[in-house]
Order: C-alpha cells, then structure tokens, then sequence
C-alpha cells in the first residue's frame, strides 16, 4: 500500500511539473485540421497525416493567420515538435508576414538532418548554422525564444542559437510577426506538431 501510495505522489508531482511547465502557452494547430493558417502557392504540399502537419510539394508556405495574439508575436516562446524523413529539406519562419510567393521574410529555423545542404536542424539559416545533424525518422522537440532581440534555439534540449541581433541588419519586425513552415520540394517530407506558443512581455 505505502509503494502504491508512493508510485501516486511521484506520479502526481510529474503532472503537477508538466502542467507548470507549458503554464501560459497555447496551442496554433488543432492536430486536424489547418484552420488558422493559409498556405501562398501550392496548396497541395501541406496537408494534416497522423495528427502533424506533412510539408511535401512544390515550394510553398504555411503561414500561421489564427486567433492567438492576433497573429502576431515579438516576444516569446515556441514550442513544436519536428520529423524529417531521409534526404528532406524544411524550415520554420519566425516574425515573417503572408507573403504570396517567394521566401518569407524573418529568421528560419532549418529543418534538415540528411538532405544535402550542410546546414543542419535547428541553426539559424545562413545566420547561426549547425553542421551536426539530428536523426531522420525522429521526432525532435524544438524551442524557440525571442526576447529583446536575442533569438535561442534549442533542439532535444541542446542549445543551438543564442544569437543577439544588430538593429542595422536584425530581421525581427518592430512590432512582431508571425510563423510560417516551408515545404521545401517533392522530395522533402517534413512533419510539425504540438506548436504551441506563449507570449512573452
């Protein structure tokens, strides 16, 4: 009975721990459907598979246009959940705008562990790169923070960016911007979940 009991508390204080941790966050994807986000050129490569969101197409990206914040965020913490498969390219766009073709505008966030760019999951595209890839084929819990122009980014809890920006060149918008996901090419499958976000002052 004393173990049983034992096993209830430990188990209580890890959900009480889980339940502080993601305090204040919410949520930008129903896990069903893409309401609340619009795609600019090809509609056909995003698409909703097993609770995530498949980039897989033509080029094209998801722009984040919901609710939350009015779709727009300056400061604050992102959290998703990433897969490649083999030889896929991808990208995750911070304090970007709808745009209706081209690359989105603000900071990406590669998303590539096997396709032959060098630049690896989680740099900071072409401003912060990482050489060392992640694994295919696994989900990788990305975090992303952005207060008072410092951009950090980790990846399974290895810090990979912590990068101040320079008012002169900085591509974080004054009054904040919005998320976007890239497909990258009909060979690139990239998967996104559990993208949840919490405002920061």
């Amino acid at each position: 009975m004393k173990k049983l009991l034992s096993l209830s508390f430990v188990l209580l204080a890890s959900c009480l721990m889980a339940s502080a941790q993601e305090e204040g966050f919410v949520s930008l994807f129903d896990g069903k459907t893409l309401d609340g986000w619009k795609i600019n050129q090809a509609p056909e490569s995003f698409a909703v598979e097993d609770g995530a969101i498949r980039a897989n197409g033509d080029c094209s990206h998801l722009f984040y246009e919901g609710k939350v914040n009015g779709a727009k965020f300056k400061n604050f913490e992102l959290r998703l959940d990433v897969m490649t498969r083999a030889n896929s390219n991808g990208g995750f766009f911070i304090h970007t705008v709808y745009k209706e073709k081209g690359w989105p505008s603000g900071y990406e966030i590669q998303v590539n562990n096997t396709q032959k760019d060098p630049q690896k999951s989680g740099g900071l595209y072409n401003t912060v790169k990482n050489l060392t890839p992640f694994e295919d084929d696994k989900w990788m819990k990305y975090v992303i923070t952005v207060k008072d122009g410092v951009v950090i980014v980790t990846v399974d809890d290895k810090e990979l960016v912590n990068y101040k920006t320079e008012a002169s060149t900085s591509k974080l918008l004054p009054d904040g911007g919005t998320f976007a996901i890239q497909a990258h090419d009909k060979g690139s499958t990239t998967f996104y979940k559990n993208i949840r976000v919490k405002v920061l002052p």
